[in-house]
């Protein structure tokens, strides 16, 4: 059995108090598959209908990051640095880590993530 991450146990929490207003802190994790997150990306929105005021980005090839101790932590002081009065948590993996007209160019399929070339980003399920 996997030991508690405090770090993400205090981010649950946050989460589980459900919509307080913003400014509100969302969390998403991106994947090459829909079983390892690669990709943690941090937004802090200040109000509806708004781009992210502030995003953060954390990376780990190795391990996934919704249970790396050392990122979760950092995103925990992320978000208190922040003081959002909510947290929202994306469920599951929610695509490609890549970035499209970053990482490979606009209008293309990743090549390095064929899981999700014809597949729904949000459900996971295959594009017919």
């Amino acid at each position: 059995m996997k030991p508690k991450n405090p770090a993400k146990e205090k981010i649950k929490k946050k989460a589980s108090k459900g919509f307080k207003g913003y400014p509100i802190a969302t969390i998403a994790c991106y994947g090459p598959g829909n079983k390892r997150a690669s990709k943690v990306v941090v937004g802090i929105v200040s109000r509806v209908d708004a781009d992210p005021d502030v995003l953060k980005k954390w990376y780990s090839e190795a391990e996934d990051v919704r249970h790396d101790f050392k990122i979760q932590h950092e995103i925990l002081d992320f978000i208190k640095k922040h003081n959002p009065k909510s947290v929202v948590i994306a469920d599951g993996i929610m695509g490609c880590p890549h970035e499209e007209g970053i990482d490979y160019p606009k209008g293309e399929k990743c090549p390095k993530c064929p899981f999700w070339s014809y597949r729904d980003k949000w459900s996971g399920e295959p594009i017919s």
